[in-house]
């Protein structure tokens, strides 16, 4: 597993636990034993589920977990995800964080699904952005993934995306475009205008993102790329309106509510003594 995945579930622990379970400390012997499920409580996609085998096994490990699903698995109300069987104590203390992580990424992973749906069959692709959970940002793309999306760039870091403001600050489309070649990096730049979209053409860009357009006007403009470059659409793209985008020849279409705006789905778990 991923350290910076083992890090955010050691500082969720952290944050929940602090000093101690002191409510389970002082109404539970520290001898007794229980086991526990955790169950799906609506019609979900699953993401995050490997994540309970490194909570529990950071407060101390448990005598059983049996995982009956994985990422990706699409889940109706009623089934069982996890099983698991251990002191009563660790069953309580980690209850919580166990939750909040398999509610919050497998509600990205189901919102993603329900994009990778809107779009199907058009040849276009769903990606994801960099609007993320600050310090989450590997888990909920890996949950965008299971989801049936395609990730786009993990930061800053790993491709180029030259946006308006880069463009400002290097002096223009085709100096951004000759200064970013040096990176060896894939580029990605980004035109407002179509002034912009026949310079950044003219400059050999591959792969260009068209920003708050309509569906008609992004067409449009993916005609007078005529397939000189991949074209990706953004900005205010949610599930009413995916599928129009998307066919308008568009290879990628991004959506950030992917991320930033998934509501969590219901999970549920349940405890009995042994």
């Amino acid at each position: 597993m991923h350290s910076e995945i083992l890090d955010a579930v050691h500082r969720a622990l952290a944050e929940d636990i602090g000093s101690g379970d002191v409510t389970s400390r002082f109404c539970v012997p520290a001898d007794r034993r229980a086991s526990g499920y955790f169950l799906a409580r609506q019609s979900l996609t699953l993401a995050g589920i490997d994540l309970l085998s490194a909570i529990y096994e950071a407060r101390g490990g448990v005598e059983d977990l049996t995982l009956l699903h994985k990422d990706g698995d699409h889940l109706q109300d009623g089934d069982l995800i996890a099983t698991v069987r251990g002191p009563a104590r660790t069953l309580l203390e980690c209850e919580r964080v166990a939750l909040n992580f398999l509610q919050r990424l497998s509600g990205v992973a189901t919102l993603a699904r329900k994009f990778a749906a809107a779009v199907e069959g058009t040849g276009c692709r769903v990606l994801d952005t960099r609007k993320t959970t600050p310090g989450l940002r590997r888990l909920e793309k890996a949950a965008a993934a299971a989801g049936g999306i395609t990730n786009h760039r993990m930061g800053l870091f790993d491709a180029i995306l030259i946006k308006n403001n880069h463009i400002t600050a290097a002096g223009g489309v085709r100096q951004a475009i000759e200064n970013a070649r040096q990176s060896g990096l894939p580029i990605e730049i980004e035109v407002r205008t179509m002034d912009e979209l026949q310079e950044a053409l003219a400059n050999g860009a591959n792969h260009l993102l068209l920003d708050n357009l309509s569906p008609e006007e992004a067409a449009k403009w993916v005609r007078i790329c005529a397939g000189r470059a991949a074209i990706e659409l953004s900005g205010g793209i949610d599930l009413d309106t995916a599928r129009a985008y998307a066919e308008t020849g568009a290879d990628f279409v991004s959506a950030g509510a992917i991320t930033h705006s998934a509501p969590a789905v219901d999970i549920s778990f349940r405890m009995q003594l042994l």
